[in-house]
């Protein structure tokens, strides 16, 4: 299949999908004798694997060392359990990041009386130099 049709079997686009052959995250397509890519079932299952991964969010690096233990008979489990909890880890940071500044522009809005006068404490603190 080509380029076009690998992208929406997979999920991937074909934008992307060259992208990942450029950095070397899946290996660069079969071409045909006219010059174009040419993708194959394990092409695939290793697209939509990406896609899966992309989408609980494991950076490209993570998926690469993830790819690399997909394909290995010989991986060991728990190799791969400690990647996905370092990202549970990392997922766990963000959120409490995430939360803090959840929490620090609610109470920003709340002291904000949201009317006609000028002064607004969002932009007061937006305005204070950082520290």
């Amino acid at each position: 299949m080509n380029i076009g049709q690998a992208a929406t079997a997979s999920g991937v686009s074909a934008k992307m999908i060259r992208y990942y052959e450029s950095i070397g995250l899946v290996s660069e397509s079969r071409r045909s004798d006219s010059g174009y890519r040419i993708y194959n079932d394990k092409d695939l299952h290793a697209l939509r694997f990406i896609k899966r991964a992309r989408n609980l969010g494991f950076s490209l690096e993570q998926i690469r060392d993830l790819l690399s233990l997909w394909q290995n008979n010989e991986r060991a489990s728990a190799d791969v359990k400690a990647i996905a909890l370092a990202h549970v880890d990392e997922l766990n940071q963000r959120i409490r990041e995430l939360s803090e500044m959840r929490d620090t522009l609610a109470s920003l809005a709340d002291s904000c009386h949201g009317d006609q006068r000028p002064d607004c404490p969002i932009l007061q603190t937006l305005g204070k130099p950082c520290h």
